[in-house]
């Protein structure tokens, strides 16, 4: 198992294919597979690999929270697809490597002819594969806590400020206003979104920008579509 090494471009392939059809690293929820995972990627994978970009993402907003994250870490080589080679077929790193190195490491002549075959029929696997797979818009609900400065602050005027945002991707819903004490009440609001184009960081840096009205920005709920 594993992805290996994730801080070249052929390491986040394997983990942006990996999580084509899968929200986390095991399971269901976020747990401390996807902390091994999150802290062996050195930044935010390019926006083209968009499946590991938005579990990054999303992973980066628990960072506060991680260690109270649910399982056991585990070494880095006991997440990812049981073989790198079946999920990758050594095409990311045939790609970048030159085409006049041999695989075996051999300056045989025959041994270097059937390893630049070998290489061949297994870039054109993982072209084919890359082709076929259907490209899939993964969406996600996502409740809001938004909290005021105090009983004062007008509350019609917050939610007028949240809905404002508008992005590729982000679709506003419901809301209410829930007490939390002291005359103070919060907005709740649900949004869907699509992962690659709009995630939680962004959300809270341009709501927390009505700092006239907002005090903060929570995520009560997160659900994948």
């Amino acid at each position: 198992m594993g992805f290996g090494d994730l801080r070249t471009p052929a390491g986040l392939q394997v983990l942006n294919d990996y999580l084509a059809d899968k929200s986390y690293i095991e399971g269901y929820v976020p747990s401390q597979a996807d902390v091994a995972v999150f802290e062996a990627v050195s930044g935010p994978p390019p926006a083209d690999l968009f499946h590991a970009l938005r579990w990054y993402n999303h992973i980066k907003s628990y960072e506060k929270e991680k260690a109270s994250l649910p399982g056991v870490k585990k070494s880095l080589g006991k997440y990812g697809p049981a073989s790198v080679e079946d999920t990758t077929g050594s095409a990311a790193a045939d790609v970048k490597d030159d085409d006049d190195i041999d695989l075996f490491g051999s300056d045989d002549e025959e041994e270097s002819e059937e390893a630049k075959r070998l290489r061949e029929e297994r870039l054109a696997q993982y072209e084919s594969k890359k082709a076929k797979k259907p490209a899939v818009v993964a969406k996600s609900s996502i409740l809001l806590d938004v909290k005021p400065w105090d009983d004062e602050t007008d509350m019609a005027k917050l939610e007028e400020c949240v809905r404002s945002i508008q992005a590729d991707g982000l679709v506003w819903g419901s809301s209410k206003l829930v007490p939390v004490g002291y005359g103070i009440k919060k907005l709740q609001i649900q949004c869907v979104v699509e992962d690659d184009k709009v995630g939680t960081d962004m959300l809270e840096e341009q709501i927390t920008a009505f700092e006239d009205y907002v005090q903060s920005m929570d995520v009560a709920a997160f659900n994948k579509i």
